[in-house]
């Protein structure tokens, strides 16, 4: 299985997944070993889902918002690593956020300053009703927006409405969706 994603990444990339000089690639390689090592087949596509759907969104909010594209995106595959890797959501922000530091610091990609900005995002990303920093508003919006995009004929949760209608306004993502109660 690794060897197929290896090959997925190199096809999609036309590049190599050997490089080491590409820090998101890198992230990539530790992250995928932590979802192949799930034993649920369904939680591991979930995680796969959510993980590098969120960090594709935060790519693009952060492109948008003139925020760091690589920082964001790193952001949002590690945002929920922690429940997925201890199947549980119990207190995930503040752990997964401690998660975050040990790959970060283990892995020595981020200088000091990168990985509290981006354990500051884990950290704040489940507080949808408060606003932080401009970049931890990226992954909240990127998390919101992912879980509309995962399947838009379910209901959006009450207390992501507000944060997903704003996103896709300044997206410029309007007209008529799939479900009258976003």
């Amino acid at each position: 299985m690794k060897r197929h994603i290896e090959g997925i990444q190199t096809y999609l990339h036309s590049g190599s997944t050997d490089d080491l000089s590409n820090r998101i690639e890198v992230l990539r390689c530790v992250i995928d070993d932590i979802l192949l090592a799930m034993i649920d087949p369904v939680e591991r596509r979930c995680g796969y889902l959510h993980l590098y759907g969120v960090s594709q969104a935060c790519a693009l909010i952060a492109l948008k918002r003139n925020e760091n594209v690589e920082l964001a995106t790193m952001a949002g595959m590690l945002h929920d690593l922690y429940s997925y890797q201890a199947m549980h959501t119990e207190k995930h922000a503040k752990h997964g956020a401690i998660l975050a530091r040990q790959i970060l610091e283990g892995l020595s990609i981020t200088s000091q300053e990168e990985t509290d900005i981006i354990c500051s995002a884990v950290r704040h990303h489940s507080s949808k009703k408060k606003i932080h920093s401009p970049f931890d508003e990226v992954l909240k919006d990127a998390d919101v927006l992912q879980h509309y995009l995962y399947n838009p004929m379910f209901p959006v949760m009450a207390h992501e409405r507000e944060r997903l209608e704003r996103v896709l306004a300044e997206l410029s993502i309007g007209g008529r969706r799939n479900r009258d109660d976003i």
